[in-house]
């Protein structure tokens, strides 16, 4: 790194001082830089209003007649909205790096000679017809889609992965070469986390206690979080689970059973409510239905909570078999989930080695400060080649 401060353009859409948006890898990721150190200018956030609205249009009679949607998100004439605006920014001012996370759209008609970083969990390759707001595109759609990635990824000189998921299609389906590709885990969203005393020093309740996060009930597999539960009565342990960030269907009730529907992390009460859940809970249940990096897995390693999570995506870049919890079939229905956890919950000896190595994982490399590190050692290797 140079003696005098970087002077890195941040490219996104989106504000990176939200910390509602990208549920807070945005925020996370420019906090990260400006710590470097580094002068950080957001060229951001920007909505060319005229592009969205055509093609919000466009999407709705294309579901309207077609039965099938368009994904104007990736389209070329809000990537080349994009690209005039955040040109004209570039030329206005120096940059040493650009750093581009989740830019696909913006990125596709850059014109720069500044080397640029670009930071995702995922592939256009991996996400279609997997990712719900990717699945059921027109084939036209579908097609530009993947232009617009491909003309992005081109004018990187860095492409930065969460996961081995994200890395091998990057450089199996799209011929990137390996020296182009890094892989560079995300750290945990939340400000307030516990020292590592405070998880040696929690105390082994009687009950089982299982929490479930997330805000689409579905689409994390609520239902199979909740038949892990009934499963684990079944065999005779005293299980408790807490689901938290959704409401489950009516159906779903039992007097062992708490809900919270909501908790705003970006507040300091509700900062203190979430810790306090992650705080008074054993293991956390994430039989996710799609998932490219869940980061609820870096906060549970955090507070010594072994995750439980489906076999999906891009969830292996951030869970270790063994030492932060375990993968459970994608097809599986709860009772796998189940099993685990009661032979874990009832080897005490066990349990409490799963949750050290759970924190272990969290300090190592499920944390923002080696995320840093990551991009200080990238950013330096680029700049010395540019």
């Amino acid at each position: 790194m140079p003696d005098k401060p970087l002077k890195i353009a941040y490219l996104s859409s989106n504000d990176p001082t939200n910390k509602k948006v990208w549920s807070g890898t945005h925020y996370s990721i420019y906090s990260s830089l400006k710590k470097l150190p580094a002068d950080v200018t957001i060229l951001g956030p920007y909505e060319p209003k005229l592009a969205t609205m055509i093609g919000k249009v466009v999407t709705g009679l294309s579901q309207l007649i077609f039965k099938k949607r368009y994904n104007y998100r990736h389209s070329y004439l809000l990537a080349k909205a994009y690209g005039n605006y955040f040109n004209k920014k570039l030329n206005s001012a120096h940059y040493d790096v650009i750093i581009a996370p989740a830019a696909t759209c913006e990125l596709a008609f850059i014109k720069t000679t500044i080397p640029i970083i670009y930071i995702s969990d995922s592939t256009i390759n991996l996400s279609l017809n997997y990712h719900k707001a990717l699945t059921g595109l027109m084939t036209f759609s579908e097609r530009e889609t993947r232009r617009i990635e491909r003309l992005a990824l081109s004018h990187c000189s860095k492409l930065i992965v969460s996961s081995e998921w994200a890395a091998k299609s990057l450089i199996e389906d799209y011929r990137f070469p390996n020296t182009k590709v890094e892989v560079l885990p995300f750290g945990a969203n939340m400000e307030l986390l516990p020292d590592k005393k405070d998880i040696e020093n929690k105390d082994t309740a009687d009950s089982c206690k299982l929490l479930f996060i997330g805000v689409y009930w579905e689409s994390k597999g609520g239902d199979i979080a909740y038949n892990c539960f009934l499963e684990l009565l079944k065999m005779g342990v005293n299980a408790e689970l807490t689901i938290c960030g959704c409401t489950p269907p009516e159906n779903i009730t039992h007097p062992k059973l708490k809900v919270i529907p909501f908790i705003d992390k970006n507040s300091n009460d509700g900062m203190q409510q979430l810790y306090s859940v992650f705080m008074n809970h054993d293991f956390l249940i994430l039989p996710t239905r799609f998932d490219c990096t869940p980061i609820v897995i870096c906060e549970a390693s955090a507070f010594g909570l072994p995750s439980i999570v489906a076999d999906t995506g891009g969830v292996a870049g951030h869970l270790t078999v063994a030492k932060n919890g375990y993968l459970v079939a994608y097809e599986d229905t709860g009772l796998s989930y189940a099993t685990i956890i009661a032979a874990v919950f009832n080897d005490k000896e066990k349990f409490n080695q799963l949750k050290k190595s759970s924190r272990e994982e969290f300090d190592k490399t499920l944390n923002w400060d080696a995320y840093r590190e990551g991009l200080r050692r990238i950013i330096s290797s680029i700049i010395q080649t540019s």
